[in-house]
């Protein structure tokens, strides 16, 4: 797992470093609602655009769209979510306290491993993993929570209703003169933008199945159940890729997707001993799946999911011609034959993704009587790529440093600092992620050198100033993952 013992180090680290911040904090705050500071954005565009790069300009056959996030409300209907878009929800009623039941039954498992109750865990996690094949889905997890006597984690009780299905969508009015007839919702995915247009993307473009749609953007859900920092939001950030197939060439297509992403999540420096495949259980997939399984990283919570693949065969588009009256059939020419297509879906959190590099790169280290925190992250992820130093404040130093800091800045995301002693100076930036440091001394003013210094090792370098571009772009190639 990561070098965390509690998400509570990563929130305090968030929150001074200007990573992410609780929502409208001056008012008290919204739960589950969070804002991301200066460095946090750069974290958060990092990590999109280099998805982004990876699943679009690197593929030849995936395209991409930008849908609205308000969508007819028919589309909602034809997707499921209307009926059956729901959590299951239990209450204490000596609290009021609300909680999601298959939640607060995984929270008790890990309370059981890590009071070494090995056994009992099993058992209960086996119970978990069948719930809804002996009665209901809610029955069978209200049966789980009152023969283990698991109670309410804020008041202590043990006194809960039934477990019953709450809808987790947002409902809104649309128009200035809106009535219950106007309703929508604010999507709870971003995944039926893309089937919505695909008959467009197919008439305004020459892709040929098998191609892809890919897209990121926010959604919303109703969680009454929202905690652990960014890992559950009710706003929130998706990126997703349909990829459209032939029927019958979905399994291959699946499987090869599965490793494809499993290792884009090594490639963004996440240690692979803290990224693991989940397949759903055949009794398990969600309604419109054929096969899915998670890759899920091992944060201080436990292993949590952070993408999700899915053969959702041909449901969303059949679904959608149905209800919309409009075909969805794909004519191949070469094969003279037309069918609808099925889709293989990748579909990432953002904010969860986020939160998983944090979480990977974080380091507390003991350096003789002292120490220092420092993110390992990947450099291309990495909200300040370059510090740029002069050892002290004279003119003629700091004047040379902004001169390179201004060069580098076209290349790279780069702070100048002059504040404080060059030792604290490192140590903002090894905390902020930032893989070199560049100081400027008076040796350099004699021949045109500087001092790079590397995050990691805390190794440093003479380099030419001249040669720093071309360094610091093998550098940044050459970086491997570390093992510690």
């Amino acid at each position: 797992m990561s070098n965390l013992e509690s998400l509570d180090t990563i929130v305090s680290l968030a929150k001074s470093r200007g990573f992410i911040f609780q929502s409208s904090e001056i008012y008290g705050g919204l739960s589950a609602v969070y804002d991301y500071g200066p460095l946090g954005v750069e974290l958060k565009r990092n990590i999109r655009n280099a998805w982004w790069k990876e699943m679009t300009q690197r593929h030849e056959n995936i395209v991409g769209v930008d849908a609205a996030i308000f969508m007819h409300p028919k589309v909602w209907e034809a997707s499921g979510h209307v009926a059956g878009f729901n959590d299951p929800m239990i209450d204490d009623k000596q609290s009021k306290r609300r909680y999601r039941a298959d939640i607060l039954i995984e929270q008790y498992i890990l309370k059981l491993e890590k009071d070494g109750k090995t056994e009992e865990a099993v058992r209960l996690q086996q119970a978990l993993d069948t719930a809804g094949t002996r009665k209901s889905l809610t029955e069978d997890l209200y049966d789980i929570i009152i023969s283990n006597e698991i109670k309410a984690p804020d008041s202590g009780a043990f006194d809960w209703t039934e477990v019953r299905q709450f809808n987790l969508m947002f409902k809104t009015a649309f128009g200035a003169t809106a009535s219950e007839d106007d309703a929508v919702y604010l999507r709870p995915e971003t995944a039926q933008g893309i089937f919505v247009n695909y008959k467009n993307v197919l008439d305004s473009t020459r892709v040929k199945v098998p191609f892809g749609i890919a897209q990121t953007g926010k959604a919303f859900r109703n969680e009454v159940v929202a905690r652990q920092f960014v890992f559950r939001m009710r706003e929130f950030e998706q990126m997703e890729m349909q990829y459209f197939v032939e029927p019958g060439t979905d399994e291959q297509a699946y499987e090869e997707w599965l490793e494809k992403r499993l290792d884009w999540h090594k490639s963004m420096g996440i240690r692979p001993n803290n990224l693991r495949f989940a397949p759903h259980p055949p009794d398990k997939l969600a309604h419109y799946a054929r096969a899915a399984a998670d890759v899920q990283y091992h944060f201080p919570i436990g292993w949590q999911e952070v993408e999700g693949i899915h053969n959702r065969s041909d449901f969303d588009l059949s679904q959608h011609q149905e209800y919309s009256g409009k075909k969805m059939e794909y004519f191949d020419q070469a094969q003279n034959k037309r069918y609808i297509p099925y889709v293989i879906e990748t579909s990432i959190g953002l904010d969860r993704c986020t939160l998983m590099v944090l979480s990977d790169a974080y380091r507390k280290e003991e350096l003789d009587g002292d120490s220092r925190v420092v993110l390992k992250m990947h450099p291309k992820l990495a909200p300040i790529q370059l510090g740029v130093f002069p050892l002290i404040k004279k003119p003629e130093l700091q004047e040379l440093a902004s001169r390179i800091s201004q060069d580098l800045k076209e290349d790279y995301s780069v702070q100048y600092d002059e504040a404080g002693s060059i030792g604290k100076r490192y140590r903002r930036l090894d905390e902020a992620g930032t893989p070199f440091c560049i100081t400027v001394d008076f040796d350099g003013l004699e021949d045109d050198s500087v001092t790079v210094r590397h995050r990691d090792t805390m190794a440093q370098e003479r380099v030419s100033i001249a040669q720093l571009p071309a360094y610091l772009s093998d550098q940044m190639k050459a970086w491997e993952t570390p093992t510690d």
